[in-house]
């Protein structure tokens, strides 16, 4: 099984359980962007305690690893957890959505894309994914998440919301390293045609159920 189809199956099941998610990180970036190879997949989920059972029981063994201790953990802590195609080591990362108000706005901005010939699923915004990616780098200082932003605004596949995403890194203390992307970005043709004009940031939305 490859990675698409595994992100297939997993997409299904979801949506199949009404769990609300968002395909993040990598993949995300790469579909809105420069594509590049990344084994793992990463998703946001909003799960109750009764999914996990619900989630176990569709990937079980022993096609499946998915361990119901870990991602109750993950639960409680907000962490992650993952599911693996053992047969092709294939791999997605589970994360528990956040509950603050960024959480709440990634939730609410996610947008429902057409990732590859046959999946068409729920991804987080591009700015949000931007977002994400400079926490990363904050994080672990890898220069692969600058690469991953600047090819989303460059790409011309997507626009991004200057101000939402100038807000939000402000907050996260992160504004620095995204002017300095700016600064890579700034010819006419990628402000133009890969960056919208600002505009402020909603109110928080309400908690999807």
């Amino acid at each position: 099984m490859d990675q698409d189809e595994l992100l297939g199956q997993v997409v299904d099941v979801l949506e199949e359980m009404g769990v609300p998610y968002m395909v993040v990180g990598s993949f995300a970036s790469g579909v809105l962007g420069e594509p590049r190879f990344t084994q793992d997949v990463d998703i946001v989920v909003s799960l109750i305690p009764e999914d996990v059972v619900v989630l176990c029981r569709a990937f079980s063994d022993p096609q499946y690893y998915i361990d119901a201790g870990t991602a109750r953990e993950a639960m409680r802590t907000g962490g992650m957890f993952n599911l693996i195609h053992a047969a092709s080591g294939n791999k997605v990362d589970f994360m528990i959505a956040r509950t603050d108000e960024w959480g709440r706005h990634q939730m609410f901005n996610r947008q429902k894309i057409r990732v590859t010939e046959k999946i068409t699923c729920y991804v987080a915004s591009p700015a949000d994914v931007i977002i994400a990616k400079l926490m990363y780098f904050k994080e672990g200082g890898s220069e692969k998440h600058l690469r991953d932003i600047t090819g989303m605004l460059t790409a011309h596949k997507c626009s991004v919301d200057v101000d939402y995403v100038k807000h939000w890194a402000t907050e996260f203390g992160v504004a620095d390293t995204w002017n300095l992307i700016l600064e890579r970005v700034s010819d006419n043709t990628v402000r133009n045609e890969a960056i919208t004009p600002p505009s402020a940031p909603p109110p928080p939305p309400e908690s999807p159920t």
